[in-house]
């Protein structure tokens, strides 16, 4: 097997996984898009604990990519696209902290490029308001429960996944098919 010492990743909450994960995981240059929690303060917490809002925890997607064919900066395109970054702990009828809209940095320069990339979203018109995304310094991932990993691909017929997920996917692939950022269907 070859080892693949080059992969970097990214660690953000732009809302429920769900939409989130899926739209990455289509993308050229994404390895894998994993759903989960981070930043909060419980040990290894249940998507119940985090439901409740006691954790701190927001869902997030931890993304592992290979920068040779998707950069940071492109991520974060994605990621400004798929979330409104002016909501703040919610995103659409999803209400709480864990639905907050977050970038966990790994290093100083993911910092002053994920400062760039609000600057960018925020210079392209899309969203009106103020910004209230949180820049925090990553520390730990909890993997989310087996049945989060890839749910909308699984369960694309639940109310929600075709209320919400569904159109927010084929919005994105509208938008970045057209700039060729998603892998080869097959």
């Amino acid at each position: 097997m070859e080892q693949q010492t080059n992969y970097k990743t990214v660690v953000f909450g732009g809302g429920c996984f769900w939409c989130v994960e899926s739209c990455f995981n289509m993308l050229k240059g994404v390895v894998s898009a994993v759903s989960g929690y981070s930043g909060g303060t419980t040990e290894n917490p249940t998507y119940e604990e985090v439901c409740t809002g006691t954790t701190n925890h927001a869902e997030v997607v931890k993304i592992t990519y290979d920068p040779s064919q998707i950069s940071y900066s492109q991520l974060m395109e994605v990621f400004f696209f798929l979330h409104d970054p002016t909501q703040l702990n919610r995103q659409g009828e999803d209400v709480g902290t864990q639905y907050r809209s977050v970038i966990f940095y790994q290093s100083p320069e993911e910092l002053e490029e994920a400062l760039e990339a609000i600057s960018v979203s925020k210079n392209s018109g899309r969203w009106q308001g103020d910004y209230v995304t949180e820049l925090a310094p990553f520390s730990v991932f909890y993997p989310a429960e087996t049945y989060h990993q890839g749910y909308y691909h699984v369960n694309p017929n639940t109310p929600y996944c075709s209320a919400v997920v569904g159109p927010k996917i084929q919005k994105f692939k509208t938008y970045f098919g057209e700039k060729n950022y998603l892998k080869e269907q097959g």
